[in-house]
């Protein structure tokens, strides 16, 4: 395993780990999403760089793409929470009430 894999992976796995234990704050969660996003992105880049088809140029972006997505929808549900709750704390979110 190259060097640049393995940070790829490693940050991935660290955002993941993030995500997984870390989730007091829907910023935090969301903060982790985006750094595994980042890594992806990167990963995904340097491959399509490595290979040198240009078939798979466009991967990237769309997953670039899908990100911001991603990343408004987030900011979205943490605004309507924080207004709606008061706060962005996870163990306050309830799906079974309206």
């Amino acid at each position: 395993m190259s060097p640049s894999q393995f940070s790829f992976t490693s940050a991935f796995i660290l955002g993941l780990v993030g995500l997984a234990l870390h989730r007091t704050h829907l910023l935090s969660a969301l903060l982790c999403l985006e750094g595994m996003m980042l890594s992806l992105f990167i990963a995904l880049s340097l491959w399509t760089l490595q290979l040198e088809m240009t078939g798979y140029s466009s991967a990237p972006m769309l997953l670039l793409t899908f990100s911001v997505c991603e990343a408004g929808t987030g900011l979205a549900l943490l605004v309507a929470t924080a207004r709606t709750h008061g706060t962005d704390h996870l163990q306050n979110l309830n799906l079974l009430q309206c």
